[in-house]
């Protein structure tokens, strides 16, 4: 039998793909992964299937952050793009849980040059400024399979330094993005609010687009240029704050919305 505490790591941890399965991050690809509660120099995450299907803790695999290498040498070989992982956990001490998904909502931000940018209270966490993309493109070598995944150490160590200075939410071109928080719940929270956020900012230039030339503003309707109003810095600071506090609330929510969904199994 294993520790309570690592029981309740796995239990967590499985709830996690299940609820970015069902919330549009994930679909037959993706992955999550988290930091060991007692070694910082190990993470754990699952082995590579369909995140949907993740059932038990022996669906699960211990890595090496130095190395992204499983410590059982019988366990099946991991996702290819688990270097993300490893890559962040060694850069930032401060975190604990890392997300790599794919969504359609997000994809178009990362594909063209309109910037994503916090425009919801619910994801003040993304910043007053554009979220950075990563584009692996620019930190190829000419060895690598130009197949837009981070395959290696190097783009991996390239992708992980876009969470420098306090971001914790990345896009990929062409590819999806990754998420980095101090604990699973709120990486998973993360992840479903950009997503949320790119909705809301997609209808809202659809508004403007279809407006044409009319002000849509939460302060007033006038004659002139579309205009989309962005958190600025300090209401992105103070919005942010709110998930952190509160994130317990949505988290329950959301497991019992895949309990009920009749599609998910979690035996840990």
């Amino acid at each position: 039998m294993e520790p309570e505490y690592l029981q309740s790591t796995y239990r967590k941890l499985i709830d996690g793909n299940h609820i970015l399965h069902h919330h549009g991050l994930f679909d037959a690809y993706g992955h999550l992964s988290l930091r060991h509660p007692l070694n910082p120099d190990v993470f754990i995450m699952a082995r590579p299937i369909a995140p949907a299907t993740l059932s038990s803790p022996e669906d699960l695999i211990e890595y090496a952050v130095a190395s992204a290498e499983a410590f059982d040498r019988g366990a099946p070989e991991g996702y290819v793009e688990r270097g993300i992982h490893s890559e962040i956990y060694k850069r930032h001490e401060e975190v604990n849980a890392v997300i790599h998904g794919h969504s359609e909502a997000i994809a178009p931000y990362a594909i063209t040059n309109v910037p994503l940018k916090a425009c919801y209270h619910m994801a003040g966490f993304l910043g007053p400024g554009p979220v950075p993309v990563y584009d692996s493109a620019a930190h190829r070598q000419s060895s690598d399979v130009p197949d837009l995944l981070v395959r290696n150490e190097n783009l991996a160590y390239e992708l992980a330094k876009h969470f420098d200075d306090g971001n914790c939410v990345t896009l990929m071109r062409g590819h999806g993005l990754t998420v980095v928080a101090e604990s699973v719940e709120l990486a998973v929270l993360r992840a479903i609010y950009t997503k949320k956020n790119a909705v809301i900012q997609t209808a809202a230039m659809s508004l403007c687009a279809a407006a044409a030339g009319t002000v849509i503003t939460g302060r007033g309707t006038g004659k002139g240029e579309c205009e989309i109003h962005y958190l600025d810095e300090d209401e992105a600071e103070a919005a942010a704050n709110i998930t952190r506090w509160s994130g317990a609330r949505p988290w329950k929510l959301w497991i019992r919305e895949v309990e009920a969904s009749g599609l998910y199994v979690n035996h840990a």
